[in-house]
């Protein structure tokens, strides 16, 4: 049984970091791409970052570009979102997800139909 855990959420105010931290079990992840996504109330999900398999290639939201980093641990089986300089509109439930191959194909690592597995999300706040 795939399951992801997302931890390292919280309250904080604007300019403050954060640091997620997604940890895999029942599955391999260095074989997968890896995405973080994040979800408002009302809204979709939207795509934040993304890493390969390997870590040598990332996809970034324009969003988020210069702010936040996507890193990974073949070994622990993590992946951990680096989140710096936030701003209220980063509040949002934060979700990391497993996709379907290893590499990156940006028309692809941005849509939620091509990852299999979701973790249960953690709450960001950010307070102005």
């Amino acid at each position: 049984q795939v399951q992801l855990v997302e931890s390292g959420g919280g309250l904080v105010q604007a300019g403050d970091s954060l640091r997620l931290s997604c940890a895999a079990s029942g599955l391999t992840i260095s074989n997968y791409g890896m995405g973080w996504f994040r979800q408002t109330p009302g809204k979709e999900r939207e795509f934040v970052k993304f890493i390969n398999y390997n870590g040598a290639s990332t996809y970034t939201a324009d969003a988020v570009k210069g702010r936040f980093t996507i890193s990974r641990d073949n070994v622990k089986n993590t992946v951990d979102l680096q989140m710096n300089s936030l701003k209220p509109e980063d509040t949002a439930v934060y979700y990391c997800a497993v996709h379907q191959t290893r590499g990156l194909i940006p028309s692809r690592v941005k849509e939620t139909k091509y990852y299999d597995y979701w973790g249960q999300g953690t709450q960001v706040t950010v307070s102005s």
